[in-house]
């Protein structure tokens, strides 16, 4: 199983993610980041895990990661 997770310390705020990603990613009203909203940021499907990836490959700041648990 992969998990995605968000640097808050990279984070921008730019909301790319989020509008590639909006059914994992959120932007935060309380700091303006982007927060993983799936639980524990486990992608337990193949289209999460291709939208999870391209939200990564599209962050400009590089806030984004996909690991193996």
């Amino acid at each position: 199983m992969k998990i995605v997770k968000v640097d808050p310390t990279l984070c921008i705020g730019c909301g790319t993610c989020c509008a590639i990603a909006d059914a994992i990613f959120h932007l935060s009203p309380e700091d303006g980041l982007s927060k993983v909203i799936i639980p524990n940021g486990e992608l337990k499907t193949p289209e999460q895990e291709d939208l999870a990836g391209e939200a990564r490959d599209s962050c400009p700041a590089g806030a984004i990661s996909i690991e193996e648990k």
